[in-house]
């Protein structure tokens, strides 16, 4: 089982690898859904973080339509982050009707290059989680982050595990939202994910999480 842990600073970042998290989702203003981490914060982390870290694209917080200059903002995001060592990145976007913009998918996808890329919680906003599924996955995308459309993973767990069925391992289905140490057990085994999210809230509480999953 892999643990991912979503951190915004980089005393969070070392305490989440300390503490045992196999993976790390570096953003800034998780208050607000997370957003872009600083191009500082970026090039620290990754000077001192041996796991892989993967950095969100995100230019604001709110919906998950975005205009041209937006997107153009996220495309320069990716490949400064990409420059400087990501290991992999997180982001997404909606259409106006509620599916994914497949352009913009495509297109942050290409300025990833060689890097995974991980289609964030904007899938839960979709309209259709089944058909977001299919489009994310023949865009070439490598994760998706999803609650099931629920407000934590435990009460979106039916619909995890429908979305863990329909992938067959064309794509990794990682369930996030309200994930902690009491509960990962019950996500892993009524969703049959095999990598979890979870916010980076204390070096303690990260380490029992991980600790369940082992």
């Amino acid at each position: 089982m892999l643990v991912e842990a979503a951190a915004e600073t980089l005393d969070m970042a070392i305490a989440a690898e300390r503490s045992g998290a196999d993976r790390l989702e570096l953003c800034a203003n998780l208050d607000d859904g997370g957003t872009t981490p600083s191009p500082g914060l970026i090039r620290a982390a990754k000077s001192r973080i041996i796991i892989p870290v993967f950095v969100l694209i995100r230019p604001r917080a709110g919906g998950f339509v975005y205009s041209e200059d937006e997107i153009d903002v996220m495309k320069r995001d990716v490949e400064f982050a990409r420059s400087e060592g990501a290991d992999g990145i997180v982001t997404g976007a909606l259409d106006d009707k509620g599916g994914v913009d497949v352009a913009t998918t495509r297109a942050l996808i290409d300025a990833a290059g060689p890097l995974p890329v991980t289609f964030h919680r904007a899938f839960d906003s979709a309209s259709d989680l089944s058909t977001a599924l299919e489009v994310l996955i023949d865009a070439g995308v490598t994760r998706v982050l999803t609650s099931g459309a629920a407000g934590t993973a435990i009460e979106g767990a039916a619909a995890i595990a429908r979305l863990v069925n329909q992938a067959k391992g064309r794509i990794i289905i990682v369930a996030g939202g309200g994930i902690r140490e009491h509960n990962a057990r019950e996500v892993i085994a009524r969703t049959g994910v095999t990598e979890i999210h979870a916010r980076m809230i204390d070096g303690a509480r990260m380490r029992a999480l991980v600790l369940t999953t082992q």
